[in-house]
């Protein structure tokens, strides 16, 4: 309708309306509706040493076997590597000889242990995960769902699964203040895998509560405007059935534990800069997927093209504007939407950095 001007800014303008109408919604419903926080805590300035740790299973032989987990760790490795200065690498990936390499859960947590090891403010540390995420029941009252999220290492069935409070507590708990914490977390059922209390949207505004009919209503709006914008009818069509479904699913669930948020509040908020990129909601699953002809997880692909997008347009991304990037890339061909947490009220408008 609006030509080559309306494509150029249908984006921006459909993220405009949607937002615009869910705070309308707000304000006419405040008892059923998502209430947010705007966060003004700033992030610190990168200035130490920059370490990575990679982990990629593809579980090989094992039930459950996936094929794009080390393409994902090596995928990632060459960007940090072609773009960032990497001091420390250490990569755990189950097609490893060196059995101190392998992704078991011993190596991983000791993986945990040797990134954090004498960090201080101005360190950047860098964490990527792909491999299989699952749930178990919560027996300590700190999760709004009432699960636990786990990370699944390679000898699972012998050794265990790892609990998203043993994560927190090895590689969270007691970050000094000024240390940058990056992860990565490209695994099923992964929205809170670092057990971090605070949960943003792509406004950079902290989620307090979320009310899908709200939601929905401001999604299928938006999506209206995107068609007239740019005439993507396939596109908002996807976000119509989406909003729709928000809205009719309404109501039979019930919103998060008032008690449990207050827990995990005072119980995992940081003082380091701690940042979580997800694959998918605690709820959701993560694809690995094949793209362009090489397996892959599609979070990790996501990640990395936007981010190579922005350098190569010579601009820089800010943190909520690479969650919307994300999950753009995503959207249309994987039900999985990523989401972005923190240990604390950080500002995510800022620019994105490693």
């Amino acid at each position: 309708m609006f030509g080559k001007l309306g494509k150029q800014y249908a984006d921006a303008i459909s993220e405009r309306v949607e937002g615009l109408v869910n705070d309308h919604l707000e304000k006419k419903n405040p008892g059923g509706a998502s209430k947010t926080e705007k966060a003004t805590e700033s992030i610190g300035q990168i200035s130490g040493r920059r370490r990575a740790l990679l982990i990629g299973i593809n579980y090989v032989g094992q039930k459950g076997e996936l094929r794009g987990c080390i393409n994902d760790v090596r995928n990632i490795r060459s960007f940090l590597e072609s773009t960032y200065r990497i001091d420390d690498i250490c990569v755990l990936t189950d097609d490893s000889s060196d059995k101190s390499k392998l992704p078991t859960r011993a190596n991983i947590l000791s993986g945990f242990q040797w990134l954090r090891s004498g960090a201080k403010a101005g360190d950047s540390l860098i964490l990527h995960y792909s491999g299989h995420g699952g749930s178990v029941k919560d027996e300590d009252g700190d999760e709004e769902d009432g699960k636990d999220e786990t990370l699944v290492p390679l000898d699972y069935e012998s050794a265990g699964q790892i609990v998203d409070d043993e994560v927190h507590a090895v590689l969270v708990r007691g970050l000094p203040a000024g240390v940058r914490l990056t992860a990565v977390m490209d695994c099923c059922h992964s929205g809170s895998a670092l057990d971090l209390p605070y949960a943003y949207n792509v406004g950079g505004d902290l989620v307090i509560t979320e009310s899908d009919r709200t939601r929905g209503i401001s999604k299928m709006v938006s999506a209206g405007v995107r068609c007239a914008m740019d005439g993507n009818k396939k596109l908002a069509m996807e976000s119509l059935t989406q909003g729709m479904k928000m809205v009719l699913s309404s109501g039979k669930s019930g919103g998060g534990d008032s008690s449990a948020r207050a827990k995990a509040i005072q119980t995992r908020a940081t003082v380091a800069d701690v940042v979580q990129f997800s694959g998918c909601r605690d709820s959701q699953t993560s694809a690995d997927a094949s793209i362009d002809g090489q397996a892959t997880g599609a979070m990790s692909h996501a990640l990395i093209s936007a981010l190579k997008e922005s350098v190569g347009q010579g601009r820089d991304l800010t943190y909520t504007q690479l969650l919307r990037r994300m999950r753009q890339v995503l959207e249309g061909k994987y039900t999985q939407v990523p989401m972005m947490t923190a240990g604390r009220k950080l500002d995510l408008n800022a620019s994105f950095g490693l």
